[in-house]
């Protein structure tokens, strides 16, 4: 009789080296080519907004796909940061303190991760609907805080004259390198979320997801693991911000108002929510349609086309474009299966 040994764990990198397949090369062989085959628009309006919109789409991935807590204050704790960053920085209306963006930026994330922390505090007593509804009425509160507040939010204008800092001479605002930026950010979320969903913490949170009690009882720190999570996701959001502001050149309320953080679950169902990738592709689709739907049907009627589109993907797979994907997969398998018993009977 032999001895053998427990095989040792593998990590993220080779896990990931093992699951590698030539499609996934070709993947990122055309997103670092894509600028270089694509227009300025096609380039910032559809590729960037991608990798930035999909980001705060993965921070609610992050609470509801592993956490089991569906939060509608991502766009909320978003919107904070780029707040934060006009503020402290600097903007066309000269109402900035004008410091230096390496304090700037990293204060703007800080605050974010706290504000999250904060609904995380508070909704993690709650489950189901009430969570939503607490995330919900933070947004709606945040939203009409800056609404109202001139001295420090600038009411309902807001701030104008945004851009991202110039770092090694490099206009981050021009289409190419604001893609390439955007595209590093968006990578190091989805490869972060997916090492974090591999660690001890996030095991233990789908384990909490799947059986709070259970986990409580084996001496977890329920309510600890779920406000953590938050927190993580804030700074998901946190980043997501920076990027929103320095997209549209602007911050106001009307970028965080409740429309716009319900296409954050819009777009985060529409892709699925098992995994990191599916907020990006939800991001994808969305764009695509809010840029081309006047093709499709009047301008005005967006919200009817996109939740046409919502319903359907719903209604055929609740885990979204990656469900439908998963099961178009099995059944071709089972086809090709069922075609191998076939010849081998002959």
């Amino acid at each position: 009789m032999t001895d053998t040994k427990p095989a040792a764990p593998t990590s993220l990198p080779e896990e990931l080296a093992d699951k590698l397949r030539p499609h996934h090369f070709l993947i990122a062989a055309f997103l670092l080519a894509y600028p270089l085959i694509a227009s300025d628009f096609w380039i910032v309006q559809i590729g960037a907004q991608t990798f930035f919109m999909g980001l705060i789409g993965l921070s609610l991935m992050l609470l509801a796909g592993y956490g089991g807590m569906v939060s509608l204050a991502q766009l909320a704790i978003a919107g904070l940061a780029g707040y934060i960053y006009a503020i402290l920085g600097e903007n066309s209306m000269n109402l900035g303190l004008g410091w230096p963006w390496w304090v700037v930026i990293p204060l703007a994330l800080a605050i974010a991760v706290a504000f999250a922390t904060i609904v995380g505090t508070l909704s993690v007593r709650t489950e189901g609907i009430y969570t939503i509804m607490i995330t919900l009425a933070m947004s709606v509160a945040l939203f009409y805080f800056c609404q109202q507040n001139y001295s420090i939010f600038n009411g309902f204008k807001g701030y104008a004259g945004l851009a991202p800092p110039q770092v090694f001479g490099i206009d981050w605002r021009a289409p190419v390198p604001f893609y390439y930026l955007a595209l590093a950010v968006g990578a190091l979320g989805y490869f972060g979320v997916l090492w974090l969903s591999r660690s001890t913490f996030g095991i233990a949170l789908q384990a909490i997801r799947d059986n709070p009690r259970r986990m409580a009882a084996l001496g977890y720190n329920v309510r600890a693991h779920r406000i953590a999570a938050y927190a993580v996701a804030g700074l998901l959001a946190g980043f997501g911000g920076l990027f929103l502001v320095w997209f549209n050149g602007r911050i106001s309320p009307g970028t965080i108002n409740v429309g716009n953080a319900i296409n954050i679950l819009v777009i985060a169902i529409l892709g699925g929510l098992r995994r990191p990738i599916g907020p990006f592709i939800g991001a994808l689709i969305f764009l695509l349609l809010d840029n081309f739907a006047i093709d499709l049907i009047d301008r005005d009627r967006f919200n009817l086309v996109i939740g046409a589109a919502f319903l359907a993907v719903v209604l055929f797979s609740p885990d979204g474009v990656l469900g439908l994907w998963d099961g178009l997969k099995r059944r071709l398998a089972k086809t090709a299966a069922e075609r191998g018993k076939d010849m081998r009977v002959r």
